[in-house]
C-alpha cells in the first residue's frame, strides 16, 4: 500500500515526469528534478520524494555533487518572510514520505558557474544513515511558475563558494 501511495504521489507530479525512481533498501528515491535556473544563478535548488516502505526510521543526512557547495535546507515562513536555512538531516519516519518541493526542504546547489538548462542530468549522492549512499541524476526541467527564488531572504546564508 505504501508504495503504491507513493507511485500515485509521483505520478501526480506531471512536470516531473521525465525524472526517473531509485530504489535503496526500504527507500524509495522518486523524480528527483532541478529547476532550470537564469544563467546568472549562482544557486538552484533540488527536490524528489523519498518513501520510506520499511518498518525502521532512516534519515537524510547528506548530499553531494560537483558544485563548491551542495547542502540539505528547508524553506519557512517568518513574520511574514519567507527564509531558508541549512539542516544537518531529514528524519524519514517507517512508513513515511518526505517530499523535498518548493518552499520547504530541498537540495541547495551553490556556486553555480553555468545555468541548469531543461534536460541535463545532474549526479547528486545522497547518503541515509542507515540505507547508506546512492548516486541518483537529478533530471533538470522547466519552471512552471512555482516560488520565485529570487525573494526569499537567506538571511547570512552564503551561496559563494568556499574554500
Amino acid at each position: 500500500m505504501k508504495t503504491l501511495l507513493a507511485t500515485t504521489l509521483a505520478l501526480s507530479l506531471p512536470a516531473l515526469a521525465a525524472a526517473h525512481d531509485y530504489t535503496l533498501g526500504d527507500l524509495e528515491i522518486i523524480h528527483p528534478t532541478i529547476f532550470e535556473t537564469a544563467a546568472t544563478a549562482k544557486a538552484g535548488g533540488g527536490y524528489v520524494t523519498i518513501a520510506n516502505t520499511g518498518e525502521s526510521a532512516d534519515a537524510l543526512v547528506g548530499v553531494s555533487a560537483a558544485f563548491p557547495m551542495v547542502e540539505l535546507h528547508e524553506s519557512f515562513e517568518q513574520d511574514g518572510v519567507m527564509r531558508m536555512q541549512h539542516i544537518e538531516r531529514l528524519d524519514i519516519g517507517a512508513g513515511e514520505i518526505v517530499e523535498l518541493a518548493p518552499g520547504g526542504y530541498h537540495v541547495m546547489f551553490m556556486g553555480l558557474t553555468e545555468p541548469f538548462v531543461a534536460g541535463d542530468e545532474v549526479p547528486v549522492t545522497l547518503t541515509f544513515e542507515n540505507a547508506g549512499e546512492i548516486e541518483v541524476n537529478f533530471t533538470v526541467v522547466e519552471r512552471e511558475g512555482g516560488m520565485d527564488h529570487g525573494k526569499m531572504d537567506h538571511g547570512n546564508m552564503d551561496h559563494s563558494t568556499k574554500e
